[in-house]
């Protein structure tokens, strides 16, 4: 059987497992914790839009978006009702060009992990790059290859995996690990990275020519 559309999914009415009606605890803790709070903000991969509306109720300016027309459709509707100001756009973030002033936080949770393919995931790194402000950060939580097997659950991708594609476009300043939800002690293993703008570009490995 094909694997369904995002569409789809969000079409069918079942409960979805990354659509938890809660905003994303990762993100509230960074928000928490952060001195100089993010004036404009972008999630990719917003989803029905839980997490843009708990940015847009702090005060900030909030882009939420989704390749799922159905999902912008229902995070519209989740905004209309929350009293609170919000833009959703359906667009394909590796392919399709955003007119956006620069934004001071870029977000995903467990969007760059769906792509297969190491150039695809260059190319969404490479993306994030050009939207972010001069103090810019991206905060990405990405399923990761620790923990037991499962048959279910977020893609997994190695820590060499997110470093490759990251490093050459931006500076990572953490990579640890997490789980997905914390409240679960069966939630799937995960990295928690947050990347930042290069002032200056990624230098060579260092080679010794075998020297001590």
């Amino acid at each position: 059987m094909d694997r369904p559309t995002w569409n789809e999914l969000y079409q069918s009415g079942e409960a979805l497992p990354w659509d938890t009606g809660e905003p994303d605890r990762h993100l509230v803790a960074f928000w928490k914790s952060e001195k100089q709070r993010a004036r404009r903000l972008l999630e990719v991969g917003c989803g029905t839009g839980t997490n843009c509306v708990w940015l847009a109720r702090q005060g900030s300016e909030v882009l939420g978006l989704d390749v799922s027309a159905a999902a912008v459709e229902r995070a519209r509707e989740r905004q209309a009702h929350s009293g609170v100001t919000a833009r959703f756009k359906a667009a394909d973030f590796l392919r399709d060009d955003l007119d956006e002033p620069p934004f001071d936080l870029v977000f995903d949770r467990g969007c760059f992990h769906v792509f297969d393919a190491a150039e695809d995931r260059i190319a969404f790194v490479r993306n994030v790059a050009r939207l972010l402000g001069p103090s810019g950060r991206w905060l990405s939580l990405i399923g990761s290859t620790e923990g037991a097997p499962r048959e279910v659950g977020p893609p997994r991708r190695s820590a060499r995996e997110v470093v490759d594609a990251i490093e050459p476009a931006l500076r990572i300043v953490e990579l640890r690990a997490v789980e997905f939800d914390a409240r679960s002690p069966e939630a799937p293993a995960a990295w928690l990275c947050l990347s930042a703008r290069r002032d200056i570009a990624a230098q060579p490995s260092t080679d010794f020519g075998g020297r001590e």
